[in-house]
């Protein structure tokens, strides 16, 4: 199976937090981060803003069927339509790489060689990838409670 590295998939956990915390720039390294459908509609509803962001190439990408193995793998996890889109283009374009907080999520992309990075690990990467400084990182998280509503959805 070829993969295509400098792209991922997203799920929206990610998008939105990342964009919460004035940090959707630690996605810039990648080529493209595809957002299928269902995900670009969740991240329009709840922070509409982060799709305009010029830092990172955000790309809506048409969700393709999603395979036997796809729908079998969601059922289990029990996986809302976002995450299956995702896993599904993950699946279909050789992408192995999903951003996701949902830990349900993580499993099945896991039961599919599916590598995930979840808005935690993310940061984490960013310093790793010189993308940002570990006091700057540091003060990222320390601001978390007070910049996302949801702080416990975090991996």
């Amino acid at each position: 199976m070829t993969t295509n590295p400098a792209l991922v998939v997203a799920d929206a956990g990610p998008l939105i937090h990342l964009d919460e915390l004035a940090a959707l720039d630690v996605l810039s390294d990648y080529s493209a981060v595809w957002l299928p459908e269902a995900v670009w509609n969740e991240v329009m509803h709840h922070r509409p803003q982060a799709l305009n962001n010029t830092c990172v190439n955000l790309r809506r990408q048409s969700s393709p069927l999603p395979s036997a193995q796809v729908l079998a793998i969601t059922s289990l996890y029990t996986l809302h339509n976002g995450e299956r889109e995702a896993l599904a283009l993950c699946v279909n374009y050789s992408i192995n790489t999903l951003l996701t907080d949902d830990t349900a999520a993580s499993l099945a992309a896991k039961s599919l060689n599916i590598i995930t990075h979840g808005t935690l690990g993310l940061l984490i990467r960013a310093v790793r990838r010189n993308l940002r400084t570990p006091s700057a990182v540091l003060t990222l998280l320390a601001a978390i409670p007070q910049q996302t509503p949801h702080p416990s959805l975090f991996r």
